[in-house]
């Protein structure tokens, strides 16, 4: 990777022939913070943080195994919880190998960083999840509240045949409103438009992408329909759930993707729990509040 300084560098790692691009910043030697963004953004969504948290820490966003820059595995089946947090430990175990990280997470980014956290626990110094859900909270809420039902009926579609060409259609026109729809995405200026305009346009990226919805277990009901028979994540026990590390959400209260019912009984999971509600932010906490994100994160770590 080369490079010691706060300047924005790039490198890669390849496991399993997967090949995983990351962006970083800061000292090499300083406590890794490893940032996992989500959809249908890349790496450049935790820039603003990075940028706030590169003099103190050695902060690494990678473009998660089917974003923009990164390997694009065929199907499904390669975008199963366990096959992204397998690239996590991949990636982390060459940038920290002898001492304890900080994972954060936002949106999908959050899932991952939870299916980490679950399985290596020993690893981590901390968690933290920006506008993101434990999948068990999030299923429950999915059951139990019309509300966040309706917030997500958008899975319906991206899980669908259609939904490359549509959302590919007219220059990416109903994904960037994806990104408006849940702000006023006064933090996307023409040249990030363009930025992620050019990852989504990277060969096989949109597939890819949409595979992470294709390969989630999350049941999301019909409106107005019963809780489906069968098993679901909340079958599985709470131990294979906990977070056993020190867990600080940060949650946007102004988002309209996910609602505050998906917080509730986290702490079940969660014993050191610690959750900031931030007024003003919508899903897009890390555009919109980079400073406070920033200081939430360093206040937390130490």
């Amino acid at each position: 990777m080369g490079g010691k300084g706060t300047a924005l560098r790039f490198g890669e790692n390849t496991a399993d022939g997967v090949t995983v691009r990351y962006a970083a910043m800061g000292r090499e030697d300083a406590p890794l913070i490893l940032m996992l963004h989500g959809f249908p953004e890349y790496w450049a969504g935790w820039r603003a943080v990075m940028e706030r948290l590169a003099q103190s820490y050695f902060v690494v966003a990678p473009d998660q195994r089917g974003y923009n820059r990164s390997s694009k595995p065929e199907g499904i089946e390669n975008y199963r919880a366990s096959a992204l947090a397998a690239d996590v430990t991949a990636l982390a175990d060459v940038l920290s190998p002898d001492r304890p990280f900080v994972l954060a997470g936002h949106d999908w980014g959050a899932s991952v960083a939870y299916a980490y956290a679950f399985a290596h626990p020993e690893r981590l110094s901390h968690l933290v999840i920006a506008n993101g859900v434990h999948p068990a909270c999030f299923q429950r809420a999915l059951f139990e509240d019309d509300a966040q039902r309706a917030a997500s009926r958008y899975f319906h579609y991206l899980i669908s045949p259609k939904a490359e060409q549509g959302l590919s259609e007219d220059n990416y026109r109903r994904l960037m409103k994806m990104l408006s729809s849940f702000s006023d995405t006064s933090w996307l200026t023409d040249e990030e438009a363009a930025a992620y305009r050019a990852a989504w346009g990277e060969p096989g990226a949109l597939t890819a992408m949409l595979n992470w919805y294709r390969a989630s277990p999350i049941v999301v009901p019909e409106a107005g329909a019963p809780v489906p028979a069968g098993r679901s994540v909340l079958d599985l026990p709470a131990d294979a759930m906990k977070v056993s590390v020190p867990h600080l959400v940060l949650w946007g209260e102004a988002d309209t993707a996910l609602l505050p019912s998906c917080l509730e009984g986290l702490d079940r999971y969660a014993p050191q729990l610690t959750v900031k509600k931030i007024p003003g932010a919508s899903h897009w906490i890390l555009h919109e509040k980079p400073d406070e994100v920033s200081a939430a994160i360093a206040a937390f770590v130490g």
